[in-house]
């Protein structure tokens, strides 16, 4: 696999073909892409709502009127859309769940081990939530790694994919009742596969040169 050319070739879908669906298979694998996502401290903040019915993605749909209505074909047309969302907070319940299933997975040597990791992960929780006072901005930046992961993965996958932030996300969180759950949205990212009217499929790629973003020493 030449990821080079993965990321060079990549691009976001601006409209989707409603007739081509994604097979069971290769929805399995992006959902095992959302899950083994990189987080900090194994935190796992997050919660993610696939909908590919057409009624699950018209719930989702309605919710982008105004100056977001440019993205509802999207969602309305693609295969599947995925809601990334976090926790609205990681409560002791989360933190314990967290350390029981890495215990199960055989990450622990010894029982002072598990408890090791599990108070740097409360320490890192309490730090954000009552120090910096930054929990979501965090939660947020562990979210944005596993749209990344879910982005380089369809494309290896040959999926077309488009991540929105052009959204309402109250507006999301209502419809889905999200806040009931303990969860918020934060970004939507469409996958399936481009129609003909895809007009960014057309141009070509433009990024600064490698100079311009890059520096060794």
């Amino acid at each position: 696999m030449n990821v080079a050319e993965i990321a060079t070739a990549r691009r976001t879908c601006k409209a989707f073909d409603p007739t081509r669906k994604l097979d069971p298979d290769t929805v399995d694998q992006l959902k095992t892409l959302l899950r083994f996502a990189p987080s900090s401290v194994n935190s796992q903040p997050w919660h993610y709502i696939i909908a590919s019915t057409d009624e699950g993605k018209g719930k989702i749909a309605a919710t982008l009127a105004g100056r977001f209505e440019y993205n509802a074909p999207k969602v309305l047309n693609a295969s599947h859309v995925v809601v990334l969302c976090v926790r609205r907070d990681l409560d002791d319940a989360h933190l314990k769940a967290l350390a029981d299933q890495e215990e199960r997975d055989g990450r622990f040597a010894t029982p002072e081990a598990k408890e090791t990791q599990h108070n740097a992960r409360v320490f890192y929780t309490t730090l954000h939530r009552d120090q910096l006072n930054d929990m979501p901005r965090w939660t947020e930046k562990q979210i944005y790694i596993a749209l990344g992961s879910l982005l380089f993965g369809a494309a290896a996958l040959g999926i077309d994919a488009c991540p929105m932030e052009g959204i309402d996300a109250a507006a999301i969180d209502a419809a889905l009742d999200l806040e009931a759950q303990g969860l918020r949205c934060v970004v939507l990212t469409a996958l399936g596969y481009s129609s003909d009217k895809d007009f960014n499929a057309k141009l070509p790629k433009s990024r600064l040169p490698a100079a311009a973003v890059i520096s060794e020493i």
